[in-house]
């Protein structure tokens, strides 16, 4: 039985690396020769629970092109179930992801396919998003599939609201883990996104409680760890001290071991921790799919 379904984006990843990100309007040469990959946040968290042993279904949509056959054979052969993967009008999804020596990254996305997928795609998938121990979901696919999706959803919802973009009130009050990066948490909030200065902690969490989850927000803060905010507390997870080679795939790492742990009845500071470790390993290798470690290969904490 599935215990995990991603519902969200697939695409093929153009990786291009760099010494420096352009200025707008600036041309750059690449470093080296760029690299085609499997990507999209939905794929890639679909991939990252698989490899930490969960059963998976990826739902979602690709090309009627040999692109969507590579990236739905990449997720089969990784043990992902694709059988929730339609087969668009649209070509599949790509990424130009630009990465620089030390890490950074600066994404484009054509979404092809993901934005094709409409609410009513969903229908055929009532049972299973029904009876999954948790359905994880990204907004590279329409805001409607997102809310379909939480309406559906019978176990756990864990929503990365990324890209940013507003959340209906009626679905964040329907999710119970919410994963945004500190933009994303000041965009749901409708404020500046502010400095890390040392009043951060205290705005992040005041965002982050004006929102009517009905569980916690995880505030990735990348190389500053990650900010856990209930109710009525917080805790800050501080990040792994590592050597990082690309951070192109580390919050979809991060989402996937959250809700490992969760589904294993860590405590929600507990489940943090593991997902900082295994997202510490992730920014060690390059790309973003590729990079998700499988679980022995995380460090004991």
């Amino acid at each position: 039985m599935t215990e995990i379904v991603v519902v969200g984006s697939l695409n093929v990843d153009v990786v291009v690396p760099l010494a420096e990100l352009p200025a707008p309007g600036q041309t750059v040469l690449g470093t080296a020769d760029h690299r085609r990959a499997g990507g999209g946040k939905g794929a890639n968290q679909a991939v990252a629970a698989a490899r930490l042993g969960r059963r998976v279904t990826m739902v979602g949509a690709v090309g009627a092109d040999t692109e969507g056959e590579w990236l739905t054979g990449l997720l089969t052969a990784e043990g992902v179930d694709t059988s929730g993967v339609l087969r668009a009008p649209r070509p599949t999804g790509q990424a130009i992801v630009l990465v620089t020596a030390d890490g950074d990254s600066t994404i484009a996305v054509s979404s092809g396919a993901n934005m094709w997928l409409a609410p009513e795609h969903l229908d055929p998938f009532g049972a299973l998003l029904g009876g999954a121990g948790a359905v994880l979901l990204q907004q590279e696919v329409d805001a409607g599939v997102v809310a379909a999706a939480v309406r559906a959803a019978g176990g756990l919802v864990v929503l990365n609201p990324a890209p940013a973009r507003p959340v209906d009130p009626a679905t964040l009050a329907r999710v119970d883990v919410l994963v945004p990066n500190r933009g994303e948490l000041a965009a749901l909030a409708g404020v500046p996104d502010g400095p890390a200065d040392d009043r951060e902690v205290d705005r992040l969490v005041a965002q982050a409680r004006s929102l009517g989850t009905r569980g916690p927000v995880v505030v990735t803060l990348g190389s500053d760890g990650a900010l856990v905010v209930t109710a009525d507390r917080q805790w800050l997870v501080p990040a792994e001290r590592v050597d990082a080679v690309d951070a192109t795939g580390a919050g979809d790492t991060f989402c996937a071991a959250l809700a490992d742990a969760l589904l294993d009845g860590a405590a929600i500071d507990a489940a943090a921790r593991w997902a900082s470790r295994v997202a510490a390993v992730t920014v060690t290798r390059a790309g973003a799919m590729a990079a998700a470690p499988r679980r022995d290969e995380v460090p004991a904490g």
